[in-house]
């Protein structure tokens, strides 16, 4: 699906730079900083579309804090605007491409990561951009904390089965899993995505953790 572009949508993102953050790079190392509260928690979504899990999981946990990142200023943007509707102060947007994390986070910043329904990224000669390639989980592994977790959504079979390879070769372990996450009696907080389309197939789900050196 061709991604429409909203006119101005930079401008219109400056505008509340204060909750949408453009320069990430000068918050390494200090982002609990942003949100002026007491909480010890930081917790990451990466490719969060238009916001929906991000606004609701800092709705649910006041108590932890939540940075959203997403590398389209007109996917971001409206992700902005379902914040302003319903503004929740432990929450903070991030325009910016995670290739590049290291230059965003310091070592042990993030708590625990989330992955829902990332670009699959289906041609094999594209493996390396998939948001659970060796290259990406080695920068995870230095940011998230010893004890942090990855939590992982997607509806592509493919992807997952990918994934869970990816994690066995790269020194981490299979906490949790689901093969079919609505047919089960557990917490979770659905994306647009996974509205739109949970009921074409099942939905994947797995928790995986780094293994202590």
């Amino acid at each position: 699906m061709r991604l429409r572009k909203v006119k101005d949508a930079l401008i219109k993102l400056e505008a509340h730079s204060d909750i949408c953050i453009l320069n990430p790079k000068d918050h390494k190392g200090k982002w609990n900083e942003l949100f002026q509260n007491d909480n010890k928690v930081l917790n990451l979504e990466i490719g969060c579309g238009k916001g929906r899990f991000s606004v609701n999981m800092a709705k649910l946990n006041p108590d932890i804090n939540f940075i959203a990142f997403e590398k389209f200023d007109s996917v971001i943007l409206r992700a902005l605007e379902l914040y302003l509707e319903d503004p929740q102060p432990n929450l903070r947007l991030v325009l910016a491409d995670a290739e590049n994390l290291l230059e965003y986070f310091s070592e042990d910043e993030i708590s625990n990561l989330y992955l829902n329904f990332s670009d699959p990224w289906p041609k094999a000669r594209h493996a390396k951009r998939r948001l659970t390639s060796k290259s990406f989980l080695d920068q995870y592994k230095v940011i998230i904390k010893e004890d942090g977790a990855i939590y992982q959504k997607t509806d592509n079979r493919h992807l997952f089965e990918y994934s869970l390879v990816s994690y066995s070769q790269n020194g981490m372990f299979l906490d949790e899993i689901s093969l079919d996450l609505h047919k089960e009696d557990r917490f979770n907080v659905e994306t647009e995505f996974e509205e739109k389309w949970k009921d074409k197939g099942p939905i994947y789900f797995a928790k995986v953790k780094f293994k202590n050196d």
